[in-house]
């Protein structure tokens, strides 16, 4: 499955639209169901899609469904496999070279009248400095037809960036956009040590596919997926610029500050492209954030009690709030359950697990189970002066937070009629 795939079924919108506000507006309009636009007056023969990629029609398109799929994430994150190189003449992103390095002809949105302009936020970053190579998802300020101005969060690729910097050198890179699925689940994981995040995508593709991840080397020497919508070829620079505002993953309005430039080569794309235009706070964004750290947490709750879903939820952004779906055995599972999650997603705020019959999607459902089956004095824990989210702007000015787990599970070895819905 490709890119395309997931487009595949989107509703098509003929209308001329522009790429300031109006693609947003669109989205809202139609109850922000997944979308196909096929006339952007500023980027004529270029297409855009949005709202294609939530955890419902990912784990359709792959058929498996999310327990299974958060396995599988986990498993490939064990498990990274080699993609393979392929020919130029044999990879579709290299079907069209625009013959003027031009980013204003391109569909990237101005989504939101307090960002500070237009902005890539669904295309990712490959890098490669130092014999390392890392692959993640960057926000991306156009600053002219040939540059912009990139927000690196303190992780691998910015140490990547300090220690280019430190040597006067810039860092070769590619920006990529519409790469199949698994390249972008891959992008979006983080890890505790620097681990090739395009080795954990040739994993899921030969597990979920059965075929080997396609790259093709760029003339910069960075490798990218052979079969994604656009590779451009850029390079981190020396240089800095103002970054933001830029409405984040809260919908709360993020900050200017000083980041590093990126100067644009050249520009590849495939015949009649389309172009992954992400809506920030949208359904697709917290996916993105969201589904990747699903996997370190079940694998932590697994540890200590029989874990079978996690679920990053819409109202905590995708990122602060998680419904935890375990097989309580023991009196205190839920407990050990809630301590576990928290240490294995470190900017989480709030907990609650519940039992198997809870559709942890369902917030409905999971508020039900609070309300008939968890008692706060008993079934809560608070945690105090825990490291958060700079995502949260209710933290403290030291960076401190509060955190909250509920234990919504029916306690094991009693009846559990009387805590059963028929509905």
């Amino acid at each position: 499955m490709g890119f395309r795939d997931l487009v595949d079924g989107s509703r098509v919108v003929g209308d001329p639209v522009s790429v300031n506000f109006e693609m947003r507006e669109k989205s809202v309009s139609s109850g922000n169901e997944p979308l196909l636009f096929t006339d952007i007056i500023e980027s004529q023969g270029h297409y855009v899609a949005m709202n294609i990629l939530t955890r419902h029609r990912l784990c359709e398109a792959l058929e498996v469904d999310p327990g299974e799929l958060i396995d599988i994430l986990s498993w490939a994150m064990e498990n990274p496999a080699e993609p393979i190189l392929v020919e130029q003449s044999d990879s579709p992103v290299l079907e069209n070279t625009m013959e003027e390095t031009d980013l204003l002809k391109l569909p990237i949105p101005w989504h939101y009248q307090e960002d500070g302009g237009r902005y890539q936020s669904a295309s990712i970053i490959i890098a490669q400095y130092g014999g390392l190579r890392n692959t993640s998802f960057h926000r991306q300020l156009v600053k002219s037809h040939d540059s912009t101005c990139v927000r690196l969060v303190p992780r691998h690729l910015r140490t990547m960036v300090n220690e280019a910097q430190e040597n006067d050198d810039e860092v070769p890179i590619g920006v990529v956009n519409g790469p199949d699925p698994v390249v972008l689940l891959a992008a979006a994981m983080s890890f505790d040590e620097p681990l090739d995040e395009l080795r954990v995508a040739a994993a899921l593709h030969e597990r979920l596919y059965g075929t080997q991840l396609e790259m093709v080397e760029l003339a910069n020497g960075v490798v990218v997926p052979a079969n994604a919508e656009y590779a451009m070829e850029a390079r981190i620079t020396t240089s800095s610029g103002e970054e933001g505002p830029y409405v984040d993953i809260t919908g709360t309005v993020d900050e200017i500050r000083l980041e590093p430039v990126i100067e644009y080569d050249a520009i590849h794309h495939r015949d009649e492209p389309i172009f992954h235009a992400l809506i920030p706070a949208g359904v697709e964004h917290m996916t993105l954030m969201g589904m990747p750290r699903a996997p370190t947490i079940k694998t932590a709750v697994s540890e200590v009690v029989t874990c079978t879903d996690v679920f990053l939820t819409d109202g905590g952004s995708g990122w602060l709030s998680s419904v935890v779906q375990i097989v309580p055995e023991e009196i205190g599972d839920g407990m050990k359950a809630i301590r576990a999650a928290l240490d294995g997603h470190k900017s989480m705020k709030q907990v609650i697990v519940v039992d198997k019959d809870i559709d942890v999607t369902n917030s409905s459902r999971v508020e039900w189970a609070l309300m008939t089956r968890w008692q706060p004095d008993r079934d809560t824990l608070i945690l105090s002066n825990q490291k958060g989210s700079s995502l949260d702007p209710s933290r403290s000015s030291d960076g401190t937070t509060s955190k909250i787990g509920m234990d919504a599970t029916i306690e094991p070895g009693i009846d559990r009629y009387p805590f059963e819905s028929v509905l």
